[in-house]
């Protein structure tokens, strides 16, 4: 009982310090509960506009939605690069490289009828199509060719077309 009277005259003593600090208080928490609410205010905008036009719509059912969306995509980008991978081997046998050179094979024809073309892949495999181009018959040849060399005699245009050929880059 004693601490009670003691208190009682303390607090009615310094009364006015009592009531200062008190307000002071209040407006400490009145700041303080002003400024969480504009904090909240931005959160909840934010919140707004990020669920627009989401009305009813679960976020954990959204977001496992788009990570399922991410997951096929991410296969069907696999996919892609394999059948890319797939392509650039098939595209290796095909022709890349050409080497075209037309000549005059007889001094009694008029103009450069005769040709040589080389057709290479990308390993320069292929062959060389050749036709000779006289006055009264035409006579087409075909030689394969391995690795840029051919088995088979070579004339110089024909050698000259697969040269030709040869020096272009691969495109792949």
């Amino acid at each position: 009982m004693e601490y009670l009277t003691l208190f009682s005259t303390l607090v009615m003593g310094n009364l006015q310090y009592v009531l200062l600090g008190m307000t002071v208080m209040i407006l400490l928490a009145l700041i303080i509960f002003i400024n969480i609410n504009i904090k909240m205010a931005k959160m909840n905008r934010r919140y707004r506009k990020m669920m627009q036009g989401m009305e009813g719509v679960n976020i954990e059912r959204l977001l496992m939605g788009h990570i399922d969306e991410v997951r096929q995509t991410v296969a069907k980008v696999e996919q892609l690069s394999a059948a890319c991978s797939q392509m650039e081997n098939i595209s290796k046998s095909c022709v890349q490289k050409m080497g075209i050179v037309r000549f005059n094979a007889f001094e009694d024809t008029g103009s450069d009828l005769s040709y040589a073309v080389a057709l290479l892949d990308g390993n320069n495999n292929g062959v060389i199509l050749s036709s000779i181009f006289g006055r009264s018959e035409s006579r087409s040849y075909a030689k394969p060719v391995v690795d840029g060399q051919s088995s088979y005699f070579l004339t110089n245009e024909e050698k000259q077309a697969l040269e030709l050929a040869m020096k272009k880059n691969n495109p792949s």
